[in-house]
């Protein structure tokens, strides 16, 4: 399967109007964004855990990385309530699943294959005081890419010319990026050389965004 697998070019999702897609776990959905390949795949998903679900323990040849949007997503490991963003390299296991419920965007498939830094973090603890109505934090940099959290007053403008690509996800509040609205949960993806302009809704937004990683994408090794 292939889902907007073509790097260079520009992609915006409305999550809201992606249907939920049944994955081999019962009581496990998910919004797919982009894909290459079948249930080993290079994807970017947006997941949906209803309460008691989960999956079964499965090692992550390829990386995991998750955002928890809602809920508590929960493994072995602990409980990762919303706003908490993880890094589980190659090579890591776990069994992941929810008592309550929950919802993460999660990304398979896209690490540096001898990667083996794995942690989580609470992405607002380290925010800094905002510069112009944007306060950004760095979760995650490395020589692929860089991957940040920002909180953006009503109103405030925030720009990137980040060279390999950028990627977005509005985690709440809305933007505006030309001519186009972005709500929460909606994703955005810009090709190499293509600059990000965008503005907060009257409510602010928290924005996940990573750069410099489009180069680097791949089929999965299986």
């Amino acid at each position: 399967m292939t889902l907007n697998s073509d790097f260079s070019a520009r992609v915006l999702m409305h999550s809201d109007d992606i249907d939920w897609q049944a994955s081999p776990m019962k009581g496990v959905d998910r919004r797919m964004l982009d894909r290459i390949g079948g249930e080993v795949a290079r994807a970017t998903s947006i997941v949906r855990y209803a309460p008691g679900s989960s999956f079964s323990a499965h090692t992550h040849t390829g990386g995991e990385e998750f955002i928890v949007l809602d809920g508590v997503f929960q493994d072995e490991h602990g409980d990762y309530p919303a706003g908490t963003y993880v890094r589980n390299p190659p090579t890591s296991r776990h069994t992941p699943g929810s008592q309550d419920g929950c919802t993460i965007f999660v990304k398979l498939w896209q690490f540096d294959p001898q990667d083996r830094i794995q942690f989580r973090k609470t992405m607002a603890d380290t925010l800094p005081e905002p510069v112009g109505g944007v306060a950004t934090t760095v979760l995650h940099e490395d020589t692929r890419e860089a991957v940040t959290y920002s909180q953006l007053e009503a109103g405030a403008h925030m720009t990137s010319q980040a060279p390999g690509g950028i990627e977005a996800l509005v985690i709440g509040g809305s933007l505006s990026i030309g001519g186009d609205v972005l709500q929460r949960h909606d994703w955005l993806r810009l090709p190499e050389g293509d600059p990000l302009s965008v503005v907060a809704g009257p409510d602010g937004a928290q924005i996940w965004m990573k750069t410099g990683h489009l180069p680097f994408a791949k089929p999965p090794v299986v």
